[in-house]
């Protein structure tokens, strides 16, 4: 019985000297999983109905700001831009017509009143009928520079639509899917081509809301990519409630230094707390 009670003690004393130790004092770690994602993707789709004509990149290659991605067939938009061009080039014409015919009204108008002053003698109803011809020549010419108006706005619509028959990359990046090729339809709204910003790396990491007094923006995390062996230290920037309120999880991402290394969206990487 009393060496039972011994041990117990020996025991006890070596679990409080264990305790006591500065190496046992230090603050628990925990290890978290997570993924690589981009924080630059780009979902490239059409905004009219038409069929593909060219493609200029195929998946894998790295693309530049303005880069041509795929052309859409012009038969139609060529059409429809040359008719708004087409009446706004009439509209113009109509303006000029009707503001050379006030002028001339006008004229008329001045150069009757001069002989009738001088001659004492006025014809009130040829004056009256000028007087009418100029204020219809007026009421053509505001409708005219109107019309014209609105075909400017068309023809701008027109040449911007044109602009979207030729898709151009909107930034830098990878074409990491591409939903086309020659000869397809394609609908407003559809998604034809995603590009990731492989310079904008980010890592995603869901955690359990029972950490997350443990967590700050800004506080400094190790991470790994262990695909590579590739370690070094990242930054939260951000912590959002997950798109599912039923995980009860937290998502948490983090800034890090990628270095050189080939490092893609969709690789594992552990994090250190």
């Amino acid at each position: 019985m009393k060496k039972t009670i011994f041990v117990w003690l020996l025991i006890s004393l070596s679990l409080w000297a264990s305790e006591m130790n500065p190496a046992s004092l230090k603050e628990n770690k925990i290890n978290l999983t997570g993924t690589v994602v981009s924080d630059g993707q780009q979902m490239i789709g059409s905004r009219f109905m038409g069929y593909v004509k060219k493609v200029f990149v195929k998946i894998g290659d790295k693309v530049k700001r303005e880069d041509d991605l795929y052309e859409m067939e012009s038969a139609e938009f060529d059409m429809m831009k040359m008719q708004a061009d087409l009446m706004l080039e009439q509209t113009k014409v109509m303006v000029d017509f009707w503001r050379d015919k006030l002028k001339r009204v006008n004229d008329k108008k001045r150069r009757l009143a001069f002989e009738y002053k001088h001659s004492n003698k006025i014809d009130f109803f040829d004056l009256a009928d000028l007087d009418a011809q100029a204020e219809n020549a007026n009421s053509m010419l505001e409708a005219m520079q109107i019309m014209v108006k609105e075909a400017t706005i068309r023809a701008k619509q027109m040449a911007s639509t044109y602009n979207y028959i030729k898709m151009k990359a909107p930034s830098d990046g990878v074409v990491v899917k591409r939903n086309i090729k020659v000869g397809d339809m394609v609908m407003p709204g559809m998604l034809t081509i995603l590009l990731v910003d492989m310079e904008s790396l980010e890592i995603d990491v869901s955690i359990s809301e029972s950490i997350i007094s443990k967590v700050h923006v800004g506080k400094k995390v190790s991470v790994e990519i262990p695909s590579l062996k590739y370690k070094t230290q990242g930054v939260i920037h951000a912590i959002v409630p997950d798109a599912n309120p039923m995980t009860h999880k937290i998502k948490m991402r983090i800034r890090f230094d990628r270095g050189k290394e080939n490092i893609f969206p969709g690789m594992y990487a552990k994090i250190t707390i």
